[in-house]
Parts: C-alpha cells; sequence; structure tokens
C-alpha cells in the first residue's frame, strides 16, 4: 500500500473517531441519563472503540511512515481523548 493511502486512510479514521467520540458525549450520553435509553450508548460506545484502536494503531502507523518526533506521537495520542482534538492533529500534521 502507498505512502498516500495509509495517510487517506489515518484520516479517515481519525475524522470518524472524532465523530463518533463527539456523537458519544453529545447524543448517547444524555438520552443514556436523561432518558434512560443506554442502547444508544451500546451501539456508539462500540462503534467509537473500535474508531479509537483504529486512531491508535494508525497514529503508530503514520509516525513510522512519517518520521515524526515521539512528541508528535504522544500529541496525536493525547489528542485522541481530546473533543475536536483529532480534527487538529489531521489539520496540522497531515
Amino acid at each position: 500500500m502507498s505512502t498516500d493511502n495509509q495517510i487517506k486512510i489515518f484520516k479517515w479514521v481519525s475524522i470518524f473517531e472524532a465523530l463518533s467520540f463527539l456523537i458519544l458525549l453529545l447524543i448517547a450520553m444524555p438520552l443514556k441519563y436523561l432518558f434512560n435509553l443506554p442502547q444508544m450508548v451500546q451501539i456508539v460506545g462500540m462503534a467509537h472503540g473500535i474508531l479509537f484502536i483504529s486512531y491508535l494503531v494508525g497514529a503508530i502507523f503514520v509516525y513510522n511512515l512519517l518520521n515524526w518526533k515521539f512528541k508528535t506521537l504522544l500529541l496525536v495520542v493525547v489528542c485522541s481523548v481530546i473533543p475536536f482534538g483529532p480534527f487538529y492533529i489531521e489539520k496540522k500534521y497531515l
């Protein structure tokens, strides 16, 4: 697989991970706690978990691919747990 394709895949995973996190925080969690509908958290939470792990694995691949400094990798990982963080990484480093 070419370098451009790997970076493009990581960009898409980054976007979907960020969106799933926002959906989990802004839609699923209020539905669970305000309206007693935990099903949404189960569905979105599972999708977000898979995307989160994919994001971390992808970050390690891109770290090696683009010869990032370790500090950059740590920033990418920390931004994965901050709402809108992956959008920042996608714009700044990719």
